[in-house]
């Protein structure tokens, strides 16, 4: 399925994305200023999150929850290691049966579960992106 959306409606697009999401591990593709961290802080808040997302790429991983949702949001980005992601427990996250947004997931390609969503960003122009949405089954 593919989306194409302006940047002013993204927490719109947020809200229609998770009933479409077919896997809790959910990887961003796309590159640098695409728009995955945008996208992903709109997703927290529609899981009703009152937190205020941030990008974790120096910490490499954020935690959000509330009573009904858990989200760890992984950007892998700065790392230079694979093994890196193994010892911040990232397998363990990745089973946990929370949301796992994942930044720069080829760069842990050999942890990731076998099923899990993909979101491929495609810059259009400076305000809008189209979205393919990849789901296990696809």
């Amino acid at each position: 399925m593919e989306i194409t959306y302006s940047l002013s409606e993204i927490d719109k697009i947020a809200r229609q994305i998770i009933p479409l999401l077919s896997s809790k591990v959910v990887i961003f593709e796309g590159s640098m200023g695409m728009g995955k961290t945008t996208l992903i802080k709109s997703l927290v808040k529609a899981l009703g999150i009152n937190d205020v997302a941030a990008s974790p790429t120096f910490g490499l991983v954020n935690h959000y929850e509330n009573d009904d949702n858990t989200v760890y949001h992984f950007d892998f980005y700065r790392i230079e290691r694979e093994e890196e992601a193994f010892d911040i427990g990232f397998e363990e996250y990745l089973y946990s049966g929370a949301w796992c947004f994942i930044e720069w997931a080829e760069r842990v390609s050999s942890y990731l579960p076998e099923r899990y969503t993909t979101l491929e960003f495609e810059w259009i122009d400076a305000d809008r992106r189209k979205l393919k949405i990849i789901n296990p089954s696809d």
